[in-house]
């Protein structure tokens, strides 16, 4: 086992910042854990890493209770979100700080800050400052200073929020490929979903001081259990109604915009209020006045609102008025060629299939 947080709770005062938190996190695993600002994903990384103790619930780090180890005797290293490198030294002078505090002998950290350098391809920047590094650079030189005391846990905290886009997306591959190059244990803290599902193993989504869902990412975005995450976790088209029918593995649902049809996989009663939520790119086009634009399930009229162009895809803005301060947007992404442009009409007709849509209890 890598880490077990077992009924993890966190009160500052009046105030519940946790509650019964219950995670385990393999062993070899890169685990984030996303959320909001302010959802209390910071407040774990620090119960986890001895900074904090739990009001309540124990910390089981490979198997051993650490909930009250200080942070210096826990086998973790952290990463925080400035990189909290020394100005002053040079690469090669942050990343031997731990071992010169663990007063090992020159030899073995020559060695060991030489194969660090090769695995964050800063070799030839050995003797620089820190100052004259990239933003990227900056990054690697913490994450190797972190690695070399050889933590069973390596903890960060939003390390590429500092980052431009380009960048971010460029250091999401190199820190997969490290935490698999060195098998450590990573617990990952972001708000970007866009990290979490590109990098993690699993991710737990959490939500006011609660875990909301512990999942692939796959299964996160194409699986969401609660609103939160059907919401939180990538773009969804949201509409509220209520279950007035069943029909063998169907329900329809009456919402402000018509009847929906979609797959009861929670087993929901009539009666119900819900919530179905449709991606994006799971709605398809009916050419207005076309042979297909037939009656057919999960068929909307929308107004054109908008579009907007981004590359391979095409982002399609629509609207619908029902009364005068009820009004539904939706987007579409459409994958991008010639003449989508020049199809696309004031009012679009638009469907979804019913299993592709996500029904939740609201």
């Amino acid at each position: 086992m890598g880490v077990n947080l077992e009924n993890i709770s966190m009160n500052f005062n009046d105030f519940q910042a946790l509650k019964d938190i219950n995670i385990n996190i393999n062993k070899g695993e890169f685990f984030s854990i996303l959320g909001p600002s302010g959802c209390g994903k910071s407040t774990l990384l620090k119960i986890i890493s001895g900074f904090l103790e739990p009001s309540k619930g124990v910390v089981y780090i490979s198997n051993e209770n650490m909930t009250q180890v200080s942070a210096n005797k826990r086998p973790t290293s952290l990463v925080f979100q400035n990189l909290a490198l020394f100005p002053q030294m040079s690469v090669k002078e942050n990343i031997s700080f731990g071992l010169n505090v663990k007063k090992l002998s020159k030899t073995v950290i020559d060695k060991k800050v030489k194969e660090l350098l090769s695995m964050i391809s800063l070799e030839e920047y050995e003797n620089s400052n820190i100052e004259d590094l990239s933003g990227g650079q900056k990054q690697r030189v913490a994450i190797a200073r972190a690695l070399a005391v050889e933590p069973k846990v390596l903890l960060l905290d939003e390390p590429l929020s500092a980052l431009d886009l380009k960048l971010r997306q460029h250091m999401r591959s190199e820190l997969r490929a490290l935490q698999k190059l060195t098998g450590v244990t990573f617990v990952y803290i972001t708000h970007d979903q866009g990290e979490a599902l590109s990098m993690s193993d699993k991710v737990a989504v959490m939500s006011k001081g609660k875990v909301e869902q512990i999942s692939t990412p796959k299964d996160l975005y194409n699986n969401p259990k609660t609103a939160f995450v059907a919401s939180f976790v990538g773009e969804n088209n949201e509409f509220s109604g209520r279950i007035i029918k069943i029909e063998h593995k169907n329900v329809l649902v009456k919402t402000l915009y018509g009847n929906i049809k979609v797959k009861n996989i929670n087993n929901l009663e009539i009666g119900t209020n819900v919530k179905v939520f449709i991606r994006p790119e799971r709605f398809s086009l009916i050419e207005m006045g076309s042979k297909s634009n037939k009656l057919r399930d999960n068929s909307m009229t929308f107004d054109l609102n908008n579009t907007s162009f981004e590359g391979s895809m095409l982002n399609i803005y629509l609207k619908r008025s029902i009364e005068d301060d009820i009004k539904k947007e939706i987007v579409i992404h459409k994958k991008n060629n010639e003449d989508l442009d020049s199809k696309i009409d004031k009012k679009l007709k638009i469907f979804f299939d019913d299993h592709d849509a996500i029904l939740l209890k609201a």
